[in-house]
């Protein structure tokens, strides 16, 4: 059976959103997950609960609404196959570009760095490491946005690992000019690079 990882964040329920779109819990049936990674601004306890039914091995973050979670770490590692992965919410890095999550992928020492607290997918390789956004769970409004920026799209992944290859899969639920809600799947795959073996010459 395929070990797979969901990635998920941002859920801000009940302050932000109501909860985890219904097409998306139809898709996130229990023993289909092996391992949660939450990227923080969990919120509340039913929806721990939730995402423990899923996966018993729940591993999750800090977020900055995540208040009264005083003992969450703000980074945490996982290694799956011959990849090492780290998450972290978003708020403790400056910004999000390129150069800064580099960085803290090298001082986390990851192959993979998931980040949230944007509330937008986002997935690309970078100087031989491959980040990942997530997303907002549940489409939550990000504070501080323009009142003319587009609505966030609820969006989750999942990563199938298989030695030094990933394969992550995008969940976005997009909405027609009908307002008829359907889940778009996105597959993205990121190939660690294999360090050359030093031959005797």
């Amino acid at each position: 059976m395929t070990f797979l990882i969901l990635v998920i964040g941002d859920l801000h329920i009940p302050d932000r959103a109501l909860d985890i779109p219904a097409k998306f819990k139809k898709l996130l049936a229990p023993g289909k997950i092996g391992q949660t990674l939450c990227l923080g601004n969990l919120t509340d306890k039913h929806t721990y609960e939730y995402l423990r039914s899923l996966s018993p091995d729940l591993k999750i973050v800090k977020g900055r609404t995540d208040v009264e979670a005083t003992s969450l770490p703000l980074t945490q590692v996982v290694t799956h196959g011959g990849i090492r992965i780290g998450f972290l919410e978003g708020f403790t890095l400056v910004s999000n570009e390129p150069d800064l999550l580099l960085a803290e992928a090298n001082r986390l020492d990851v192959d993979v760095l998931c980040w949230g607290g944007t509330h937008r997918f986002d997935a690309f390789e970078y100087m031989d490491k491959f980040f990942v956004n997530p997303g907002s769970a549940t489409g939550a409004f990000l504070t501080g946005a323009s009142l003319d920026a587009e609505p966030t799209s609820p969006s989750f992944c999942l990563m199938d690992v298989q030695g030094i290859s990933l394969t992550l899969y995008v969940y976005q639920l997009k909405t027609d000019e009908k307002g008829n809600e359907n889940v778009a799947v996105e597959k993205v795959t990121y190939t660690k690079p294999v360090e050359p073996s030093m031959g005797s010459s």
